[in-house]
């Protein structure tokens, strides 16, 4: 007892500063709702919560024990406090992930992962929609069906509602230029409505069908198909029996792929939590239309100790933040404020949305298999972690780094003779390859020659330390990297350090990666400002861990590269012209055939084009022959 007490005394003293500055604030707050910020001498934010009580809620901070080691080291960092009031808790819950996801404060749970998911689209805006992959703001007419955990998700769905549905997935200018039926028509995959193998009526038909499978009607979609199918065979039809079991077989197959299909719970979002070693892992099943349309796992950044509550609703919050949520959320652990945070995500849906934490019955089973699958992903990931770090240890001890590297940034350029130049940049760091962080560069010198790859790589790296200059002159956040590695030898990296050093940044340490005299995988030469080359031994681990980096920013600068070409190939003159849209261009390539025949066009018959004014016809003859 005598021995603990000191020690006590000791940790009190820090935390009896922060403390004070704590206490300084309460005589300043009422019991209004809102945001406090927590921040340490620098002014970087520590934390940000919201508080249903400001008053009450800050007083919490305001003693010298009770707290967990993650407060305690909040409360000593904390130098300065600052606060927003606001009319009601729910405005100050949204405020306070507002807040987060800017911020990024260190001691918040953070989701770092938010990308939108895909749906499948099935368009309105053509007597013959079109079915098709979504993905960002639902700005067309149609009817969107989903999430769906991945992209291969949705393509396999689509690839076998296609057979079952024979529904066009063309754009609608190919529709409009098709003379015959193409490819997918001839291996069943489409009814050809493009040159009227189907009528308008039994195409509506279809996407009725399909609409029907999508919102979990499929029993009955599949009922009707077999009485079809029945009727066919009994008439003696039997190329369209056999046309009807394919589409029925298809539809199984679909159901098949989609595994767990729950009969209890129509829409719902199953949500599991898994942490272990101050990492967590959640994992998320999409269940719509009583069927399981994919999983994807997160690893949110805990808080530097936040405990499982807190996680669950700290995620909850900023998963949400630009989705809407399903009519259920499934959980396997409860959240504080369940009623609130029900309140504010049934105000985004439009809709009543109820929170769950089951213990017996459908829905326990759900979240026990969601369970499963977090606790093996975190595992996995763990191991790679762990793996990861020896690599960067390694690397830093092989190329004289004073530290393993956290963020380590690998440029590349793409063309052909100069032609669509790309730029590109990967990022790796503890937890491997972080595809949220790659970027791409269009090209835009037009003094470059065409191939100057010291010209591309002096305008990539200008714009990247451009603008980190501007978002983070003091160095604070994470996307200042450890370490620069480019494709080249002792010129390139020379010529990199020397656009570095002018931009004020020479102390970011470059690495040349070059592929040796033979230019063998393998015989790699690494090159440092001022050293002589060197090579790793065949067989390291951290030879091959460059070679991974390098192999990644070269595919991901040719798939950049090879986008732009193909989007250059199917631009044409007319996405120039002012005024003239994706509607106007159909109808002028349906009218006359192709762009050069536009081009070509007297006034007279610009004018003759439905959904041509007569003031764009005269701007479009204008365009193409100078002085109208």
């Amino acid at each position: 007892m005598d021995e603990e007490t000191p020690r006590q005394e000791q940790q009190a003293g820090p935390v009896r500063a922060g403390v004070e500055v704590i206490r300084g604030y309460l005589r300043q707050l009422d019991g209004s709702p809102g945001v406090y910020r927590m921040l340490d001498a620098k002014g970087a934010v520590l934390y940000v919560g919201k508080a249903r009580n400001l008053k009450k809620r800050v007083s919490n901070y305001a003693k010298l024990s009770g707290h967990s080691p993650r407060i305690q080291r909040m409360i000593r960092e904390t130098a300065s406090m600052m606060f927003l009031t606001t009319r009601t808790e729910t405005e100050a819950l949204l405020l306070e992930q507002n807040l987060i996801k800017q911020l990024k404060p260190r001691y918040n749970v953070l989701l770092r992962d938010d990308k939108s998911f895909p749906h499948i689209l099935v368009a309105k805006d053509h007597p013959f929609p079109q079915i098709r992959k979504h993905r960002g703001a639902r700005r067309e007419k149609g009817s969107y069906y989903g999430p769906f955990a991945s992209a291969g998700a949705v393509n396999r769905t689509l690839n076998q509602l296609q057979k079952a549905f024979l529904l066009r997935n063309c754009s609608d200018s190919v529709f409009e230029s098709r003379t015959r039926p193409c490819l997918l028509y001839q291996i069943k995959r489409c009814s050809a409505p493009c040159v009227g193998r189907i009528s308008e009526e039994d195409y509506a038909a279809l996407v009725a069908d399909a609409e029907r499978f999508l919102q979990g009607r499929s029993t009955k979609v599949q009922e009707e198909l077999a009485a079809e199918m029945q009727a066919a065979s009994e008439a003696l039809e039997f190329e369209r029996a056999a046309a009807l079991r394919d589409r029925i077989r298809a539809l199984t197959e679909v159901q098949a792929v989609q595994g767990i299909n729950p009969r209890g719970v129509s829409e719902a979002d199953v949500i599991a939590l898994h942490m272990e070693g101050g990492q967590a892992c959640v994992q998320v099943f999409f269940i719509r239309a009583n069927q399981s349309w994919g999983n994807r796992d997160f690893y949110p950044r805990t808080g530097s100790g936040a405990g499982p509550e807190e996680v669950m609703r700290g995620f909850l919050g900023q998963f949400y933040d630009n989705k809407t949520p399903p009519a259920q959320l499934i959980l396997s652990h409860d959240v504080e404020d369940r009623e609130l945070l029900e309140e504010v995500l049934s105000e985004r849906a439009g809709r009543r949305v109820r929170i769950f934490v089951p213990q017996r019955g459908e829905k326990a089973e759900l979240v026990a298999n969601a369970l499963r699958n977090a606790r093996e992903s975190l595992a996995r990931k763990m191991s790679e972690s762990a793996t990861q770090a020896r690599l960067l240890e390694g690397l830093a001890e092989a190329f004289g780094l004073d530290a393993p590297p956290r963020r380590i940034e690998v440029y590349d350029n793409s063309h052909i003779q100069g032609a669509n130049a790309v730029g590109a940049m990967i990022v790796a760091g503890p937890e491997g390859f972080e595809k949220g962080q790659y970027r791409k560069f269009n090209i835009r010198g037009e003094e470059l020659t065409p191939g100057d790859d010291f010209g591309m790589m002096r305008e990539v790296l200008t714009r990247r330390f451009k603008r980190l200059l501007k978002e983070d002159p003091e160095r604070q956040g994470a996307g200042w990297p450890d370490l620069l590695l480019i494709d080249g030898g002792a010129g390139q990296v020379s010529a990199v350090v020397g656009i570095l050093e002018d931009l004020g940044v020479g102390d970011v340490p470059v690495i040349g990666v070059a592929k040796g005299i033979d230019r063998d995988a393998g015989k790699e030469e690494f090159h440092r400002p001022g050293k002589p080359p060197f090579a790793l031994k065949r067989g390291d681990p951290v030879l091959y861990f460059v070679q991974r980096l390098r192999d990644e920013a070269h595919r991901f600068a040719i798939g950049a590269h090879r986008a732009k070409r193909a989007k250059a190939v199917g631009a044409t003159p007319l996405d120039e012209i002012p005024g003239v849209g994706p509607a106007r261009k159909r109808a002028l390539l349906a009218h006359f055939g192709s762009a050069k025949a536009v081009s070509r066009a007297g006034l007279a018959d610009l004018k003759a084009v439905d959904g041509i004014s007569d003031a764009l016809a005269e701007t479009i003859y204008g365009f193409f022959h100078e002085g109208g």
